[in-house]
């Protein structure tokens, strides 16, 4: 099963020859290689690019081990670049292997391998582009070792439209598929279950892990363990590193502080297994400094490593939606809103209530609650009122696990069934 991954590469083409090195960075094995050695390469071919213009090289392969110290690898593409005046693409996958651990770590040590690039940038006829599966390839530090020739490029696994365009059938059956096993592509290639769990397993342990404990020496590699478990097991519910903790120390009998929890959990987040949502204060329009959400970047890894044992539809869901709005373009925070209400005292009581997302993209901004059903008037109503408590004028939205088409109760908010709302790309216009 083959999937186009049309939207990036159309970021890619928007991105030729703009004088900038395109960083295209993402969980591995969510394929950043092949949109970049298959379907961009394939691109270029058919616009009359010559195979000899078009230089690849994945320094995560074995045999490219000498291309990792940066020295070799200037060499090495120098030397295949000629005189003439056609563009040469250069594409390289995984540069972080050419990046050493001091150099990640300590962000005062220059990286070796950005000026190799930024002087291969500054040959006319070259073009680069770079994948890299660390989210500090994206950070403020790295970005200014580009001297602002940096163009970051973000892909993900699978949305659950990418991979329906694909499969085809009937969506609820594919979205059932699809919520259990997630979306990283090589997944859909096994035949049965076992092997899709087996390959989901594999993977977190045997690349993820791995490059995890190699890159950051972790010295209490249980202890990260048991955090992703956690981590897992809580997708949608708020926590912070107190919290995180507490439950290590308390539950499961870890001798741990918060000063390492909290640096296990940036690694976490920097290798894209999780994604941390911010809560925002409507109202006072500031961010809460803690508690936060945290969500799995890959559903079926969340699933696979909690052995399928926790199938909770409500956290799956909302999960999988925070996903689709990232891989859209919005950035998405957690919302927090008064809201007065009487008390047994008879007196009016300040009430803190949730809302599931806000979405911001530009201009743009959506108020969005996560709900299984709300055929109860009760579910319903207290589905909304975070929503009515905010007095703006943008977009009030409850997504539900239905098939019926977009409508608009009494009060204004667009009710969208979640297959619509994951499959229209512009539902939300």
């Amino acid at each position: 099963m083959q999937f186009k991954r049309e939207k990036y590469l159309g970021q890619l083409i928007e991105r030729m020859h703009n004088g900038q090195i395109k960083v295209i960075t993402g969980i591995r094995r969510c394929g950043k290689s092949f949109l970049l050695f298959n379907i961009f390469a394939e691109y270029l071919k058919s616009i009359g690019t010559a195979d000899d213009h078009i230089i690849t090289l994945a320094l995560d392969d074995y045999f490219n081990e000498q291309y990792r110290n940066p020295d070799v690898l200037a060499k090495h593409l120098h030397s295949l670049i000629k005189s003439d005046s056609a563009t040469y693409y250069i594409l390289l996958d995984e540069i972080q292997f050419a990046i050493s651990k001091e150099e990640l770590r300590n962000p005062d040590k220059p990286v070796k391998l950005y000026s190799v690039l930024n002087g291969l940038l500054r040959i006319p006829n070259v073009d680069i582009y770079v994948t890299g599966s660390n989210s500090k390839m994206l950070s403020k530090d790295i970005m200014t070792e580009f001297r602002g020739r940096g163009d970051a490029v973000e892909i993900h696994p699978l949305s659950f439209k990418e991979f329906f365009e694909a499969t085809g059938g009937d969506k609820s059956s594919a979205f059932e598929e699809y919520a259990m096993y997630g979306g990283l592509p090589l997944v859909w290639a096994k035949k049965s279950d076992e092997a899709k769990f087996k390959y989901l397993q594999n993977l977190f342990q045997e690349v993820y892990y791995k490059d995890i404990l190699e890159r950051y020496n972790i010295e209490l590699p249980e202890i990260l363990d048991e955090l992703t478990d956690v981590l897992s097991s809580a997708v949608g519910s708020l926590t912070n590193v107190s919290k995180l903790s507490d439950t290590l120390r308390s539950v499961k009998k870890c001798k741990i502080t918060n000063d390492t929890v909290a640096e296990y959990l940036k690694f976490l987040s920097e290798s894209f297994l999780f994604r941390q949502a911010k809560r925002y204060d409507v109202k006072g329009k500031k961010y809460f400094g803690y508690p936060s959400k945290f969500y799995c970047e890959d559903i079926g890894l969340r699933n696979v490593r909690l052995n399928m044992r926790q199938q909770e539809e409500t956290h799956i869901m909302e999960n999988i939606i925070y996903n689709d709005l990232v891989i859209k373009g919005y950035s998405v925070d957690v919302g927090v809103v008064k809201i007065s209400e009487a008390g047994e005292d008879g007196k009016s009581h300040q009430k803190s209530c949730e809302i599931d997302f806000i979405a911001c993209k530009g201009m743009k901004k959506y108020y969005i609650q996560s709900a299984l059903s709300i055929a109860d008037p009760d579910k319903a109503a207290q589905e909304a009122r975070p929503l009515l408590a905010v007095k703006d004028f943008f977009t009030k939205i409850i997504v539900t696990k239905t098939s019926m088409k977009p409508w608009i109760d009494e009060k204004g908010v667009l009710c969208i069934g979640l297959y619509d709302f994951l499959l229209q790309e512009d539902i939300l216009n």
